[in-house]
């Protein structure tokens, strides 16, 4: 069982209270909440930890969240310890005695004490070694001068897992001897006042609410000294790195890592998985590529109807942009790339909605009131001081915190204010006029979904919760190429046959108000080698490529060439007028969207399938446009067969068409407003009867 809203990585200390400023070496928390990163925590010792970590649990299990812990230090010791320690071979019971004998407190531990009271169990010298006090301590040598105690040195894991250190080192940069004594009591205290919501791994079935692991930072070291580069404390860097790493991870990736046998000496999760960790916490988190064949159509299809094209792209594609974090300020228009949650409430305290006056609705008595008022006044920004005693009532503006006493507040213009006292009517609810805390929004409430393009509005409501940054997919880069022997640069000299270039200015200028990145390529003959060459740089520098022209059969249709030599070709045969033929395919693992070289159709077939297609490349959801029914200006006899689309605007109420439907009638384009959208089957159209509209500004962007 996994799938994990909640992951929290603790990286452990076991030396003593490191004092109120973050500093290395100490206890740091990291955790990553429906894939929101928060700064990691620093707690100065080893009571604060537990107290963190038992709170945890239980606010992630009243939001009904299943919670992951990861621990960096070894969950058992090698093989036989357990049995000659205790007297069975569980870990569980060495978990059990090491709470008995720990004696800890934020200015110091015993932990030394313990290491040698181990020693003198055992026979000749060890196993543990390093005393790191001045004073002397039976059966705890300085230095490694163990010899006979008839212990492994190492785990199966460690011993696999190079750099890390053997659990009998009780000291030195790098030891994890003093962590394991201080900290498996500290998991032992809250398997016990959690018992029956958590499961430790890989003692135990993963089947509870919470999960605890051991993982050890060292399995992403590079990246980890990629992020200490820029500066900070590599503590707080591997925990905030390994926390998102793990919730990153796909389930059935995880379950795979999760898949290992070590009931006694326990593992390390993660390991033999280095990369995969290392790709997953990246900063800039990169997708895997489509596959060549994902436009493919079923067996069989040859014209495909409108709904069934939108409906295998919706389900073939996915994003294919990378991830990184924008500060607040800088991530409008762009798609949120996880859910987010509020870290404090809206309004973090109670508060009044008016200016008047405040004071505890049960002081009042039956009918008109008299109440005496304190010195002094509550405004935004500004609380009172003091607590406002029964019977009493102090002046509040609105935004102000209500002081304690005080859960009614009463408009001005309903009092009169005489010397230190004010008067007003009987009859007032409790808490009138008050917004309770919370009332918008609850602390750790979800309030905005994966793939939502963030407004204004959006970020409002984000500052008020306490996020300064938010996890955003990259913005999609989007190559427009134009083919054509017959293209020429508007403004240049155009011989006779020749055509200036409409879809090129067209298509880039729509790529960017859709919110995305345009890459011009520019035009391309109708030579194959070049055509190559410029889908070789779309391919390098964009994430997806928009074409025009040469997107059907014939001898000089080299879009649809070079898509099938490269075996990821897909000729849609749209049941769609304008368009039809809609070359989709795969170069160098990024889609192209081949579209019709006619202006007309090239803007058509974007809006309907390229436009909501790359919405989701980006990151965004699927979204159909929204239209709207309207009484008909026109009238028009369809066969049926195809679905069309007419350009079309708005005038008194009604939806008039641009006299041709003419596919080459560019300044129809120019003309219109949106489209009217017939459907697939056979319609006679009369003025009057309604016909769906959709203008263009409703077509989905990201």
């Amino acid at each position: 069982m996994t799938g994990f809203d909640t992951v929290a990585m603790l990286d452990w200390s076991g030396g003593n209270d490191t004092g109120p400023r973050p500093c290395r070496d100490a206890i740091w928390l990291g955790i990553t909440r429906d894939g929101t990163d928060e700064a990691p925590r620093y707690l100065r010792n080893r009571a604060e930890a537990e107290a963190a970590l038992a709170s945890l649990i239980e606010e992630e299990g009243a939001a009904g969240r299943r919670l992951l812990i990861g621990v960096d230090f070894p969950f058992g010791f090698p093989a036989g310890f357990a049995q000659e320690l205790t007297g069975a071979d569980t870990p569980f019971a060495v978990w059990d005695w090491l709470e008995t004998v720990i004696e800890d407190a934020p200015e110091g531990n015993n932990r030394f004490d313990v290491a040698g009271e181990i020693n003198g169990r055992f026979p000749g010298v060890g196993p543990f070694w390093f005393n790191g006090l001045r004073r002397d301590i039976a059966d705890l040598p300085r230095k490694d001068t163990r010899a006979g105690h008839g212990m492994p040195e190492r785990r199966v894991a460690d011993a696999q897992a190079p750099g890390s250190f053997t659990c009998w080192q009780m000291g030195g940069a790098g030891a994890v001897g003093g962590q394991v004594l201080t900290g498996l009591p500290v998991l032992n205290r809250l398997r016990r006042m959690f018992y029956g919501q958590v499961a430790v791994w890989p003692f135990e079935v993963l089947d509870k609410p919470v999960a605890v692991v051991e993982i050890w930072p060292g399995l992403i070291n590079a990246a980890v000294k990629r992020a200490e580069a820029a500066g900070g404390i590599r503590d707080a860097h591997q925990v905030r790195l390994l926390a998102r790493a793990l919730a990153r991870v796909p389930d059935d990736r995880l379950a795979e890592m999760l898949a290992v046998d070590a009931p006694e000496e326990g593992w390390i999760l993660g390991l033999g998985h280095e990369e995969e960790l290392m790709t997953a916490c990246d900063d800039r988190l990169k997708p895997p590529p489509l596959r060549d064949d994902c436009f493919a159509l079923p067996a069989g299809v040859d014209w495909t109807p409108v709904e069934d094209a939108l409906a295998l792209l919706r389900d073939r594609l996915r994003a294919v942009v990378g991830q990184e974090v924008l500060p607040l300020g800088d991530a409008a228009g762009r798609v949120l790339a996880a859910p987010v949650t509020a870290r404090r409430a809206n309004p973090p305290q109670a508060n009044t909605a008016v200016d008047g006056y405040g004071f505890a609705h049960a002081s009042l008595t039956e009918g008109d009131q008299v109440l005496s008022l304190v010195e002094g006044r509550a405004a935004a920004g500004v609380p009172y001081p003091g607590a406002v005693p029964p019977g009493h009532a102090v002046r509040v503006l609105t935004g102000a915190a209500l002081p304690e006493g005080v859960d009614t507040v009463i408009l001005q213009e309903d009092v009169t204010v005489g010397e230190g006292r004010i008067a007003f009517r009987g009859g007032l609810k409790p808490g009138a006029n008050t917004r309770r805390a919370g009332e918008d929004v609850e602390a750790g409430a979800r309030i905005l979904e994966a793939g939502r393009v963030l407004t204004p509005a959006d970020l409002a409501l984000c500052a008020a919760v306490g996020l300064d940054d938010l996890p955003v997919f990259e913005r999609l880069r989007v190559a427009v190429i134009s083919t054509g022997d017959e293209l020429v640069e508007p403004g240049e000299d155009a011989r006779a046959g020749q055509i200036y270039d409409a879809n090129r200015p067209m298509l880039t200028a729509l790529v960017r108000q859709m919110g995305y990145d345009a890459v011009d390529l520019g035009r391309v003959s109708d030579d194959r080698a070049i055509l190559r060459a410029a889908f070789d740089r779309g391919a390098a520098e964009a994430d997806a490529i928009l074409t025009s022209g040469g997107a059907s059969s014939g001898d000089e249709d080299h879009v649809s060439a070079l898509l099938n030599e490269a075996g990821a070709m897909a000729e849609w045969r749209i049941a769609l007028k304008p368009g039809r033929p809609l070359a989709l395919g795969m170069w160098g693992g990024v889609p192209v969207f081949g579209l019709p070289g006619n202006p007309v159709a090239a803007l058509v077939c974007t809006l309907i399938f390229a436009r909501p297609a790359m919405a989701v490349l980006s990151g965004a959801e699927w979204r159909e446009p929204l239209g709207f029914d309207v009484p008909a200006a026109f009238g028009k006899r369809k066969k049926p067969g195809r679905r069309e689309y007419l350009r079309a605007r708005i005038r008194d109420g009604r939806a008039e068409v641009f006299q041709s439907e003419g596919s080459g009638r560019i300044s129809g384009l120019s003309w219109a407003e949106g489209l009217v959208e017939l459907p697939d089957g056979p319609a006679e159209i009369r003025p009057g009867d309604a016909v769906r509209y959709i203008p263009f500004g409703s077509f989905p962007g990201p």
